[in-house]
């Protein structure tokens, strides 16, 4: 077997080590044959167990998202990577940011860079769902309610709110916020999110938005 005929059997670019075992069950030595091919550079290795095809033989852009989901789990995408992937942020995020209910961890690749922040179980698990991405792939990612809940939860824990003008420069200066994206938020998820995580801060947030999307 060449790598293009383990390209077409696979048809996607992300395999990992089972994958690869099966398909070359024939050999005697499918270590050997692996190894050959990350040498070659037309395979990568993202972590142990996981791999990507090399440029040669791709045949579309690997997912890094759906990468995020498969380096380290349980996990979703959010964060910063998430607010940018919504619009709400006017930067191009390339570290990939998740969150998690095991231990934090961050992983560098020859793919790039994947950061996962501890978040406990039953915050975690409220407000996460399937995106259809890149051929149609669902990946794990928080809503766009909870990544801007966990960004404020977990990466600005220094910011404070003392009145709602606090709220809008958080919003509108430190984040750069999009309007339109910001006016799609759903408020009923945001209270969720508020009461869940026992943060004031998130039920600023709220009533914020919540007079801001009213007087627009």
């Amino acid at each position: 077997m060449n790598i293009e005929q383990l390209r077409k059997l696979a048809g996607r670019e992300e395999i990992d080590y089972p994958f690869l075992m099966s398909a070359l069950s024939n050999y005697a030595w499918p270590r050997e044959k692996i190894s050959n091919w990350l040498k070659s550079g037309e395979l990568i290795r993202v972590k142990k167990g996981l791999y990507v095809f090399g440029s040669d033989v791709a045949r579309s852009p690997y997912s890094k998202e759906l990468l995020a989901n498969l380096i380290y789990g349980p996990s979703a995408i959010s964060l910063q990577y998430a607010l940018s992937y919504y619009g709400l942020i006017p930067e191009r995020v390339s570290v990939v940011t998740s969150i998690t209910p095991k231990r934090k961890k961050v992983f560098d690749s020859p793919v790039g860079r994947f950061t996962y922040q501890y978040l406990e179980a039953k915050k975690y698990a409220m407000g996460i769902t399937f995106v259809v991405i890149d051929r149609e792939q669902k990946i794990l990612m928080a809503s766009l309610e909870k990544a801007l809940c966990d960004h404020l939860h977990l990466n600005d824990k220094k910011i404070k709110f003392s009145q709602l003008s606090d709220v809008e420069a958080y919003l509108f200066s430190d984040l750069r916020a999009d309007q339109d994206v910001l006016g799609s938020v759903k408020l009923k998820n945001l209270l969720a999110l508020s009461h869940l995580y026992r943060d004031d801060r998130l039920l600023w947030l709220h009533n914020f938005i919540k007079q801001w999307k009213t007087a627009r």
